[in-house]
């Protein structure tokens, strides 16, 4: 972690790979906007949340501020679709849509890396944060696997579709089987909050929506199970044509 705002100011303008900036709220100083505007200029993540979460975060004098530093170094969605298209490959990308749990996030991420997924990429805002802890939880798996980062899930739906890429929800509110659909070709799948699921308008986006059919009386799967299931039938399918 960094803190003070001159300090942060100097981590983003040096090009520092950031989680998410805290500022405390109420502070609106002539250095705040400064960093604030940095932050933007950067596409630097940042939030006003009150003092008593601060000194949750840090018991430190951080003086309205702290900024926590980037586990891993993220990849853009641009970055991501054209470096696999150029190696002659289709892509194989997984997005998370708020994912809140570090331990869910870790196992995701390991299973994904595990299966040979070109990269997930995650919102900026409302997702688990890539912790020490998760990339522990994820064996390491996050240290091999490109992340990438968007500011809006919405418009990076639009870009990937442009790309020729077909995105698939996986959601219990569908009424089609994973199995019964087709996951070769470039694509992209979705899971979304552990609270409650994909967000209605990228689900409405999603050129199909999937569910993973249940037999028992517990209606649904934890999400890492379920991107598990939905990563090793798409896997499942290309090894074998279907």
């Amino acid at each position: 972690m960094i803190f003070g705002t001159r300090a942060v100011i100097e981590a983003i303008r040096s090009g520092r790979e950031i989680e998410k900036i805290y500022v405390q709220t109420g502070l609106t100083n002539d250095l705040i906007k400064e960093m604030i505007t940095a932050a933007k200029e950067r596409k630097v993540p940042y939030t006003f949340t009150p003092q008593q979460k601060l000194n949750h975060l840090s018991s430190k004098n951080h003086q309205g501020v702290i900024c926590v530093l980037a586990e891993i170094s993220y990849s853009s969605v641009d970055d991501l679709v054209h470096s696999v298209f150029a190696n002659g490959r289709d892509p194989f990308f997984l997005i998370l849509d708020r994912i809140t749990d570090v331990r869910n996030f870790g196992a995701i991420a390991r299973t994904a890396e595990c299966g040979g997924l070109d990269g997930i990429i995650i919102p900026d805002k409302g997702n688990a944060p890539i912790s020490a802890d998760a990339v522990k939880t994820s064996s390491g798996a996050l240290n091999h696997l490109p992340v990438a980062r968007t500011e809006e899930l919405k418009k990076t739906f639009s870009q990937l579709k442009e790309s020729g890429i077909r995105i698939i929800a996986c959601t219990e509110k569908a009424s089609k089987s994973i199995f019964d659909e087709i996951l070769t070709g470039p694509l992209a799948l979705v899971v979304g909050s552990e609270e409650d699921g994909i967000t209605p308008e990228l689900l409405r986006m999603a050129d199909a929506q999937v569910m993973i059919p249940m037999k028992g009386k517990v209606g649904s799967l934890n999400v890492s199970v379920s991107a598990g299931v939905a990563i090793y039938e798409a896997i499942r399918q290309r090894m074998f044509k279907v």
